[in-house]
C-alpha cells in the first residue's frame, strides 16, 4: 500500500496540538515553582498556585500526554494494520474536539471549577465529553485493527489496546458524580470508599496513560530508528501481559496509614513490589535490543533518547514499589519526595520518549530529514541535566521534610516548629526553578527543530511540484 493513502493530517494535527499544551504546561510548571519561594507571584483570583498547579497538571497530563498519544498511535496503528485508518474524517473531528476541550478545560480551572480529586479535577460535562472523545479514538484503533491486513499484531498494538481499554474503565468508574449544578457535582462515593475508587483511578491513570502508550511508542520506533530487531518479541508480551494484570491492583498503596482496611494497603503493597518484574522485562529487552551494536547510543541520536527514556523507565518502576514499603512510605509520603518521582517518570521517561517518537516521525511524513541533529543533541542533553537536578532537588527536600517533620524531643513534642521547616525548604526549590528552566530551554530546542524540519520539507515539496 503506497504510504501517501495515510492519514497524515491527523497525525501532524495532534503532534503540533500536543506540544502547544506542553509548552502552556511546562511555563506554569516554572511559574509555579517560583510561587512556592516567592509567594508574592500569586495573583488571585485565577493565577494563584492551587488553580495553575491543577492546569500544570492537566495541561501536561491530557494536553501534552493525550494529544501526542491520539497522534502516535494513529501513526502507529495505521502502519502494524497496514492500512489507513478506517474512519478518517471522524479522526479529523477526533483532533478538532481534542483541542476544544482541552481549551474548555484549561479555562473551567483557571475559573476554580473542581472536583477536588487528583488526576480528576473536571467537572462532569467536561468529563462526558472525555467520554466521547475517547469513544472516538476507540472506534478507530479498535476498527482499523479488526480491519487490518496484516495477520500478526506486533506488541505495539497490545499496549494501544490496553490503554484504550483501561482509561475508558478507569474515568467512567472514578467520574461518576451526582449533579448538584452545571458546574458542580460530588463524587458518587463517600469517605475511604472514594479515597479507594480515588487512588485506584490515580495511580492507574499513570500507568495507562504515562506507561502503556509510552511502552508502545519505545516498541514500535526503537527498532525503527536504529535498525535493530527487538530482542525478544516473546519476552514482550510476558511482560506486556504481567504489567496488565499487576497495575490495577495496586492503588492502594497511597493509602498507607490511612482507615482503608489493612488486608486491602496489603495487597496493594505486594502487587506493586510485583510490579518490577514486568517493568524490568521492557528495560532488559531494550537494552538487549541495541546491546548488539552500543555504537549506535553515539551515532544515533534517536538511541540516546530511547535508551535513556527506558533507563528513567527502569528507575522509577524501582522507586515506585520501594516507596509502597511501610517504612519508608511512613517517612516520604506527603512530601517533596513524591513529586520528585513523579517528574522522574514524567520529565525522562515520558518526555524523552516521545519526542524521540516525534522526531522520528515528523521527517517521515514530511519527506526530509531532520533539521538539525545538532540540535537534537543539544536537547537531549539540557532535559537530561535539567531532569535528574530537578528530581534530585525534590527528593533531597522529601527526605529533609520527613526527617524533620517526624523528629521529636524527649516529651513527645515536635523537635521543629513549621517555620523552621519550612525555611529549609527554599534553597532547593529555587535550585528546582533552575533546574526548570534548563528543562524548559532544552524543550525550545526541540521545538524549534521540530518547526524548521516542518519548513523544511514544505519547502522541498514546494520545489519538487
Amino acid at each position: 500500500m503506497s504510504d501517501y493513502q495515510y492519514d497524515h493530517q491527523t497525525v501532524k494535527g495532534f503532534i503540533v496540538s500536543s506540544i502547544f499544551w506542553g509548552v502552556v504546561g511546562i511555563l506554569i510548571g516554572l511559574w509555579i515553582s517560583i510561587q512556592l519561594w516567592k509567594p508574592e507571584l500569586n495573583i488571585p483570583p485565577f493565577f494563584t498556585y492551587g488553580r495553575l498547579r491543577v492546569v500544570h497538571t492537566n495541561g501536561l497530563a491530557f494536553g501534552l500526554g493525550i494529544g501526542a498519544i491520539f497522534g502516535i498511535s494513529y501513526y502507529i496503528v495505521m502502519r502494524l494494520a497496514k492500512r489507513p485508518l478506517l474512519f478518517p474524517k471522524l479522526a479529523r473531528f477526533h483532533l478538532y474536539l481534542f483541542n476544544a476541550a482541552i481549551t474548555l478545560a484549561a479555562v473551567s480551572l483557571f475559573m476554580g471549577m473542581n472536583q477536588s480529586l487528583e488526576y480528576a479535577e473536571l467537572e462532569w460535562p467536561l468529563d462526558i465529553g472525555v467520554v466521547i472523545l475517547w469513544v472516538i479514538f476507540a472506534v478507530n484503533v479498535f476498527g482499523t485493527i479488526i480491519k487490518r491486513k496484516e495477520e500478526q499484531m506486533y506488541i505495539s498494538l497490545w499496549y494501544i489496546i490496553a490503554t484504550v481499554v483501561a482509561v475508558a474503565v478507569l474515568y467512567i468508574v472514578n467520574n461518576l458524580s451526582i449533579p448538584a449544578g452545571l458546574f458542580k457535582s460530588y463524587h458518587l462515593y463517600a469517605g475511604v470508599n472514594s479515597a479507594n475508587v480515588e487512588w485506584w483511578y490515580g495511580h492507574n491513570a499513570v500507568g495507562f496513560i504515562f506507561t502503556t502508550p509510552i511502552l508502545a511508542m519505545f516498541y514500535y520506533f526503537l527498532p525503527k530508528s536504529t535498525g535493530l530487531p527487538i530482542f525478544s518479541h516473546r519476552l514482550s508480551i510476558i511482560a506486556f501481559w504481567s504489567l496488565v494484570f499487576a497495575y490495577l491492583w495496586t492503588g492502594a498503596h497511597h493509602l498507607v496509614y490511612t482507615p482503608l482496611p489493612d488486608w486491602i494497603q496489603t495487597l496493594g503493597i505486594v502487587f506493586t513490589l510485583f510490579l518490577i518484574a514486568p517493568s524490568w522485562g521492557s528495560v532488559v529487552n531494550g537494552y538487549y535490543t541495541v546491546g548488539s551494536d552500543w555504537s549506535k547510543m553515539q551515532t544515533n541520536y534517536l538511541t540516546k533518547f530511547f535508551i535513556m527514556g527506558i533507563t528513567f523507565y527502569g528507575l522509577q518502576t524501582v522507586q515506585g514499589p520501594t516507596q509502597a514499603i511501610r517504612v519508608v512510605s511512613s517517612l516520604i509520603h506527603y512530601t517533596d519526595w513524591v513529586p520528585g518521582h513523579v517528574h522522574m517518570g514524567t520529565m525522562g521517561w515520558v518526555t524523552m520518549t516521545t519526542a524521540a517518537s516525534i522526531y522520528y516521525i515528523i521527517p517521515k511524513i514530511y519527506n526530509t530529514e531532520i533539521y538539525s541533529i545538532k540540535v537534537a543533541n543539544t536537547h537531549f542533553w539540557l532535559v537530561l541535566i535539567g531532569q535528574v537536578m530537578f528530581s534530585v532537588t525534590m527528593w533531597i527536600t522529601g527526605i529533609q521534610q520527613g526527617a524533620l517533620w517526624k523528629a521529636t524531643n524527649a516529651d513527645g513534642s515536635l523537635k521543629y516548629t513549621f517555620m523552621e521547616g519550612l525555611v529549609k525548604n527554599y534553597p532547593f526549590w529555587q535550585l528546582r526553578t533552575v533546574a526548570g528552566l534548563i528543562f524548559t530551554v532544552g524543550m525550545l530546542f526541540f521545538i524549534y527543530n521540530i518547526y524548521m524540519t516542518m519548513r523544511k520539507g514544505k519547502a522541498l515539496a514546494a520545489s519538487r511540484a
